[in-house]
């Protein structure tokens, strides 16, 4: 491949690394002449990007343009039902399978965390790395692409619960509760406190959306 050129797969990754970066937000046009330019790639892979993303639903036609979408309330809570599932057979898989070392990493994070408790941007994009951190604690493939898609989704929230004041504090302490069910091997209380995770996010996101 000539230097300087992407694969469809580079380009797509990097359109949706824009999105989930806050880039681009739902709602904003994508024009293909313009992403080619912006990320320094050639027009045919964004076009196929697009089109996979499209598929995806994560861009959503507007007559010949192509935009971010958004999620309405009824999808919004469609995606936390989901994620709550998916995130506790997560925990309780990591619970079983986790190996030290990916524990040890897990607890260097809530650490990390800390001292990112003002600055919501960098929380927000720690916590993501948090997750999925214990989705590959999970030791199962076909569970963490499902993830995959479900927070690519999360990517078309407008804006992270972790900006509401004592969010960050409060996931801090469920991300330990969480953390240390899966070091002691309690798969029931990893399921749980994951699940207890989700929810409160969700009641903090529909508090932010009424104002």
């Amino acid at each position: 491949m000539p230097a300087g050129k992407e694969s469809p797969k580079d380009a797509y990754k990097l359109i949706l690394d824009a999105i989930d970066s806050g880039l681009y937000r739902p709602g904003d046009r994508l024009v293909e002449s313009e992403l080619a330019e912006r990320f320094g790639v050639s027009r045919t892979p964004i076009r196929e990007a697009l089109q996979r993303l499209e598929t995806q639903s994560l861009l959503t036609r507007d007559g010949r343009s192509l935009i971010v979408s958004s999620l309405d309330h009824n999808q919004i809570a469609e995606l936390y039902s989901v994620r709550s599932v998916l995130e506790g057979l997560a925990a309780r898989l990591a619970a079983r399978h986790a190996t030290d070392e990916e524990i040890a990493v897990l607890q260097a994070m809530l650490k990390e965390d800390e001292a990112l408790q003002d600055n919501p941007v960098e929380l927000s994009r720690a916590n993501r790395r948090f997750h999925k951190m214990i989705h590959l604690a999970s030791h199962n493939r076909f569970l963490v692409q499902q993830l995959d898609l479900v927070h690519r989704s999360m990517a078309l929230m407008a804006t992270t619960s972790l900006a509401v004041e004592g969010r960050g504090e409060k996931a801090l302490d469920e991300h330990t509760r969480l953390v240390n069910a899966i070091a002691n091997r309690d798969e029931d209380a990893a399921d749980q406190a994951l699940r207890d995770h989700i929810s409160a996010a969700y009641v903090t996101r529909l508090r932010q959306d009424v104002g």
